[in-house]
C-alpha cells in the first residue's frame, strides 16, 4: 500500500470540468445536484454499430473556440478536453501562471487509453494511402503523457510534470503526486484526467471488458447498487484541479475550496472484484489514517460504484470493514451513474463533486437507481442537505488498482499551524 498525508499543505484553489452534464464547475454541479442523467445512445461518427450502445458523451464542447489552432492539430480528443479543464481550472483559482518563476508551477495528469480517435484516423491513412499520408504528430498525440506535455508547453509551466498512466484509480494517484510534489517545494500544480473512449477503435477495445453493460436502455444500462445491476457504462470528459501549496494560497488572497488531506493505494488484481474488498478497505484506512481522520468523521463517501453485482457487493463490504457500522450510517452517492465512468476521468469528476458538496452542504443523488440492494445509505431521488466536512472519494480500476482520498472543507485548511488538515 502507499500512503500520503499533505500535512495541511496541498489545497484545492481551482476546478475545472468537460463532462457529459456540463462544461465548467457550475453547469456540472447544476446537474449533478439535480441528480439529471444524461446518458444516451452512443452516436459518434462510426461508432452507431457497434454492440455498445449507451454511453455518456460530452456535448456543447466547441475545442476551436477555447484553444489554437496550432494545437488542435497535433492532438487528440482527450487532450482537448484536457487543456479546456485546466483554463477553467488556472482561472478559478485566479493563479498568474506568468507571475514569478515559470518553475514553481508544474503539472500532472493520468490516462487510462490516450489519444485512441487520433490514432485510428492516422492508422487509417496509412493503410488506405501510405506512409506518406500519415501526419507528424501521430508519434505523440496518441501518447498518454500527450495531455501533460502539451498544457506545460501551452501555459509555459515548467515545474515538475508527470502522466500517471493507469486504470481509473490512476485519477485519484495523480492528486496524490500532485499533493507530493507540493510538499517537495511546488508551488501549485495543474492537475487531472480527462478521456476520450468513443472513437471506433477504442470501443471494439473495450467490448472484452466483461463489466462492460450492453444495455440498450439509457435508464436501465448503469444501475450501480441495485438488482438490477449490469455493469458500466463508458463515458467521455474529467476534471482538472489547480493544488496550491496553502501557505502560498492564502498569501495570494486565493479561495481554498478544499483540503487534499490524505490518500492511499493498493493492487489486488484485474477483475478480481470479491479480492477488491481487502484491498479497497485498506485503502480506505491508509487514506484514513493519513488524513488524521477517524472513520466516524466522514460525512459523505463518493462511491467507485461499477454496476457489476460482485463489485458493488465488495465495496458495500469494504466500507464496512474499514467504516465500522459508521457504513451504515454515512451517505453515499454515485452521481456517475447520471454520466458512465470516465476511466481515469470518472473519479477526478467525483472528486468535483465531492467539492461543491462540501461547499453546498448537500449531497447529490445517485441518478436512475431506484433504491440500494445493498446494506448502505444511497441517496437517490433528490439530493440530500447535509452538514459536510469531510469527504472519501473511492475509486477502483479494471485492471486492479484501488484507490482512497480523503477531502476536507476549505475552511480546514485555514491554520497553516494545524496538525489536522
Amino acid at each position: 500500500m502507499t500512503a500520503s498525508r499533505t500535512d495541511g499543505r496541498a489545497v484545492i484553489t481551482g476546478i475545472g470540468v468537460v463532462a457529459p452534464n456540463g462544461v465548467g464547475a457550475d453547469e456540472f454541479w447544476k446537474a449533478t445536484a439535480e441528480g439529471i442523467s444524461v446518458l444516451a445512445p452512443v452516436s459518434r461518427d462510426g461508432c452507431t454499430h457497434l454492440p455498445l450502445r449507451v454511453a455518456g458523451e460530452v456535448h456543447g464542447f466547441d475545442a476551436e473556440s477555447v484553444i489554437e489552432e496550432r494545437f488542435l492539430v497535433q492532438t487528440d480528443r482527450f487532450t482537448h478536453y484536457a487543456m479546456a479543464a485546466a483554463d477553467l481550472a488556472v482561472r478559478d483559482a485566479g493563479l498568474e501562471t506568468g507571475a514569478g518563476s515559470p518553475f514553481a508551477v508544474g503539472v500532472v495528469t493520468a490516462a487510462g487509453s490516450g489519444g485512441g480517435e487520433f490514432g485510428q484516423r492516422e492508422l487509417q491513412h496509412l493503410w488506405a494511402q501510405g506512409p506518406h499520408f500519415v501526419g507528424p504528430y501521430q508519434s505523440i498525440a496518441w501518447f498518454y503523457a500527450a495531455s501533460t506535455g502539451q498544457i506545460s508547453i501551452r501555459g509555459g509551466l515548467k515545474g515538475p510534470c508527470a502522466v500517471v498512466a493507469a486504470d481509473e484509480a490512476g485519477g485519484l494517484d495523480a492528486l496524490a503526486h500532485a499533493a507530493r510534489t507540493i510538499r517537495r517545494g511546488a508551488a501549485a500544480v495543474v492537475v487531472g484526467a480527462t478521456e476520450a473512449p468513443l472513437a471506433p477503435y477504442s470501443i471494439v477495445c473495450q467490448l472484452g471488458y466483461p463489466e462492460l453493460s450492453l444495455g440498450a436502455d439509457p435508464g436501465r444500462a448503469y444501475l450501480p447498487f441495485s438488482t438490477e445491476a449490469c455493469g458500466f457504462v463508458p463515458a467521455e470528459g474529467g476534471g482538472m484541479f489547480v493544488v496550491e501549496d496553502a501557505e502560498s494560497a492564502r498569501r495570494r488572497a486565493a479561495r481554498i475550496r478544499a483540503v487534499v488531506a490524505g490518500h492511499a493505494a493498493t493492487f489486488t488484481g484485474a477483475s478480481r472484484w470479491a479480492e477488491s474488498r481487502d484491498g479497497l478497505a485498506h485503502a480506505i484506512r491508509g487514506a484514513l489514517a493519513a488524513a488524521d481522520c477517524a472513520p466516524e468523521e466522514v460525512d459523505v463517501v463518493f462511491a467507485d460504484a461499477l454496476g457489476v453485482p460482485e463489485a458493488d457487493r465488495a465495496e458495500v463490504l469494504a466500507l464496512a470493514d474499514a467504516l465500522g457500522g459508521h457504513s451504515r450510517r454515512v451517505p453515499v452517492t454515485a452521481p456517475k451513474a447520471g454520466t458512465g465512468r470516465a476511466y481515469c476521468g470518472a473519479p477526478l469528476l467525483d472528486t468535483a463533486a465531492a467539492v461543491l458538496a462540501l461547499e453546498q452542504g448537500l449531497v447529490p443523488p445517485t441518478p436512475n437507481v431506484g433504491a440500494a440492494g445493498h446494506d448502505i445509505d444511497l441517496v437517490t431521488g433528490l439530493a440530500r442537505p447535509a452538514e459536510l466536512r469531510t469527504a472519501l472519494v473511492l475509486s477502483r480500476g479494471l485492471m486492479g488498482s484501488n484507490a482512497a482520498l480523503v477531502l476536507r472543507h476549505g475552511s480546514a485548511g485555514h491554520d497553516p499551524r494545524s496538525d489536522t488538515p
